[in-house]
């Protein structure tokens, strides 16, 4: 659970032992899935060494990246459906390649499903009962616009069901670092997100987006976890590296 378990940690079980990429994973989702850090590629400087994303990194490093995280799971780069994230409210049917908007859902076996962040959270989705995956990237914008809502909401028109759908929420940027306006939190307020959500100034996002998984019917012990920050010196920040800084992915397969 998200608010009582142990942040998960880099133990050898949460390693996917192909080209070195190390994938943070939760035991509640039991098809192939994972979250980058950003160790493990071949990127320099700033974006040492996984980075999956940006136009300011080696494009060169960029795609080789790509192929190791595609390798870890027994597949090419081909097998990506990948996003040009907008900051939306935007679902799509995933495909291979790239589609605009802020998460996909399908129920293709082995296509690979990756959203980007570096603070934003990466929201992968599971119904092993009816075999539907999704993902989903949540910042602010999509967190307010009820994303993962509307990603459950896609998913039951592909089958599935909200009951039998498992959630893993990767790491992003913790509610004692995410400093906004107060004209922000006034928006959240005004969209019915709860006061557990702020202090302050203050935002949490992890919580809000639990609290409208919950809205959309997600069972509270469906959703897990990861309870990392992105400010942590294993992960790329946005906000910590004012703007120059790397990309990582919450990436989910169906067997």
């Amino acid at each position: 659970m998200c608010h009582s378990e142990k942040a998960a940690r880099m133990t050898p079980n949460t390693y996917l032992r192909c080209m070195g990429v190390p994938l943070l994973q939760l035991p509640g989702i039991s098809t192939p899935h994972g979250f980058t850090t950003r160790h493990g590629g071949v990127s320099i400087g700033e974006f040492s060494s996984l980075n999956l994303g940006g136009t300011l990194d080696n494009q060169e490093f960029i795609e080789e990246n790509r192929n190791r995280v595609a390798a870890t799971f027994g597949l090419n780069s081909n097998r990506f459906a990948r996003l040009n994230q907008i900051h939306s409210d935007i679902v799509v049917s995933a495909k291979p390649g790239t589609q605009e908007g802020d998460a996909l859902v399908t129920l293709e076996p082995g296509l690979l499903l990756a959203v980007g962040a570096a603070d934003c959270y990466p929201i992968l989705f599971h119904d092993p009962i009816n075999n539907v995956i999704g993902a989903a990237h949540c910042g602010w914008k999509g967190t307010i616009a009820h994303l993962a809502r509307k990603t459950v909401e896609a998913m039951r028109k592909l089958g599935a069901s909200a009951s039998d759908i498992q959630v893993a929420i990767g790491p992003g940027i913790s509610g004692t670092k995410y400093e906004v306006s107060t004209e922000l939190i006034d928006q959240f307020r005004m969209q019915g997100f709860p006061e557990h959500c702020f202090n302050g100034r203050l935002l949490n996002l992890l919580a809000a987006n639990v609290f409208v998984l919950e809205q959309a019917g997600i069972d509270t012990k469906n959703i897990h976890c990861i309870n990392r920050c992105t400010t942590e010196t294993e992960f790329f920040s946005h906000r910590r590296d004012q703007g120059k800084t790397g990309r990582m992915w919450g990436v989910i397969l169906l067997k």
